[in-house]
């Protein structure tokens, strides 16, 4: 795929349209509220992988309505020191796989806690499965996680995600093994995304490592790519005619630009040139709104999707390594 979007100088300088609703803080302040009415109840049960380098434990925890979610935390062998902490959400379909495929980061050093994302880990063609069932129903939608309770922002399937995920560094934080004033969250593509709002609703995180993040910009997202996930959403309006309005607003409070406009911890972002599944232009959206000045975005001019591979993985462990 030959370049399609805005030349690199004019995407430095792209911002969304995306318009922010007036009610955005009350309303993650209130769902994560709620969320925290359910005690976390973290558990972490010893994983028998015959992996000598490492120490392996289920983690289960309470996520969105209380809901047990599950994860990995892979620590390296014996350590007993409180540790710098990765905190990583997984891309778009698949869950949190097994063990033996979540090394690097307790390799380092560091302990790694790996959130399967609900629902999902059954339909995709890549990773190892996940464990994690999303119990609540929704109104009709298109095949797919894009347009689940779209019809409101209080049913949509990001919600819960988006909590989850900050429940998941609460749960991470409380291991004794876990050094809660060091931590980072990262993640590709939805895992970016995820990782972004996450950023915005944890205030005392070291760093934010979102690559060739998905969820971002969606007035442009949904206009300019004809790739799934984001054609999901034209898909579902193609039948659904006369609710554009209404799924924009509901997408607004979710769109990680606005996540990005209070993020306060370091950022390393990530964009492929050639991305036709996450546009360059929607990486840069949220990267160019970033609040924390301490931010940096490698860009890998003639890759798609997959982004800068285990180049942008040395990037980061760099980077890390820095701030930890």
């Amino acid at each position: 795929m030959a370049l399609f979007d805005l030349p690199l100088d004019e995407l430095r300088g792209y911002r969304s349209a995306s318009t922010e609703p007036g009610d955005f803080d009350a309303f993650w302040a209130k769902t994560l509220q709620e969320a925290r009415e359910h005690d976390l109840d973290a558990r972490f049960e010893p994983v028998e992988t015959h992996l000598k380098t490492v120490d392996v434990y289920d983690v289960t925890y309470s996520g969105f309505g209380g809901h047990p979610i599950k994860g990995w935390l892979v620590l390296p062998a014996g350590a007993s020191e409180p540790l710098p902490t990765v905190v990583e959400f997984i891309g778009y379909g698949a869950g949190r796989g097994l063990p033996h495929t979540h090394l690097l980061w307790a390799s380092a050093g560091y302990a790694h806690f790996v959130m399967d994302t609900r629902g999902q880990g059954s339909a995709s063609a890549w990773g190892g499965g996940g464990d994690t069932p999303d119990p609540v129903g929704g109104a009709p939608a298109f095949p797919g996680f894009m347009t689940r309770g779209i019809d409101a922002p209080e049913n949509y399937y990001y919600r819960r995600v988006y909590t989850d995920a900050v429940r998941a560094v609460e749960a991470a934080r409380s291991h004794p093994r876990t050094d809660a004033s060091r931590t980072a969250v990262i993640g590709g593509s939805q895992g970016g995304g995820i990782s972004i709002a996450v950023g915005g609703l944890v205030p005392d995180l070291v760093a934010v490592a979102p690559d060739v993040p998905f969820l971002c910009d969606f007035p442009r997202s949904t206009t300019i790519t004809d790739c799934d996930p984001y054609r999901e959403i034209g898909k579902y309006l193609r039948t659904h005619r006369g609710r554009t309005e209404q799924v924009g607003r509901t997408l607004a409070y979710f769109d990680a630009v606005h996540f990005a406009t209070r993020g306060r911890a370091a950022a390393l972002f990530s964009v492929a040139l050639e991305d036709q599944t996450c546009p360059p232009s929607t990486v840069f959206a949220a990267f160019n709104a970033w609040a924390e000045p301490d931010k940096h975005i490698e860009v890998y001019d003639f890759n798609d999707h997959e982004g800068g591979g285990p180049f942008q993985e040395e990037v980061r462990l760099r980077w890390l390594a820095a701030r930890f």
